[in-house]
């Protein structure tokens, strides 16, 4: 490779950061319908023509800008009677990890107005949380204790992270795991902390 053939491919790799960058905050911000491919170029600052060539559509950029690894811990491998705990204490350095938080606030804001977003959000407790339960108790009722999981979470996240209600957010993560973590127990292994 030549060295101009390298200077087009950093420059190249640099715009598309660039642009992700300006669609993760804007998409976080304002929800899939509130940002458009032009608002993106504008704070990018590059023409919305360039936004197109990298990413061809606003779907795939949403797609690009949104992906969330939840990178959920082995529950096998801990006290079992700890999992609803280690759940709650994951969580809470997803949401505010600025890397991974971003996407999930993305996912979140836009999943009640736009399906493709919805969609996204469900495979990532489809493909992430589903299995993770169904490895700890039985696989044939792990969609819905999933489910519950995810509406626990969910609903804190609406209100702790994107509402902000003064209540919720004023809680400590000590506050939070004490309080959430045995409900998560329960509904991920069915189980009651003793």
């Amino acid at each position: 490779m030549s060295e101009n053939q390298q200077k087009k491919t950093s420059k190249s790799d640099r715009t598309r950061a660039q642009i992700l960058e300006a669609a993760r905050l804007l998409f976080a911000k304002h929800g899939y319908d509130g940002a458009s491919i032009r608002d993106v170029a504008a704070h990018a600052s590059i023409d919305p023509a360039m936004v197109i060539r990298y990413f061809r559509s606003k779907d795939e950029l949403f797609a690009r800008a949104a992906v969330v690894d939840l990178k959920l811990p082995a529950l096998r491998v801990i006290d079992r009677t700890a999992i609803g705990k280690t759940l709650i204490r994951r969580f809470l350095e997803i949401w505010e990890d600025p890397a991974n938080g971003t996407g999930m606030a993305i996912l979140l804001r836009s999943a009640t107005s736009n399906e493709f977003a919805a969609e996204k959000l469900r495979d990532v407790f489809a493909n992430q949380v589903r299995p993770l339960v169904a490895a700890v108790a039985d696989p044939a009722d792990a969609g819905r204790r999933a489910g519950l999981i995810s509406s626990q979470l969910l609903g804190l996240a609406m209100c702790r992270y994107l509402l902000r209600l003064p209540p919720v957010v004023a809680l400590s993560h000590d506050e939070i795991i004490q309080t959430v973590g045995p409900t998560l127990q329960r509904y991920a292994v069915g189980e009651d902390v003793p």
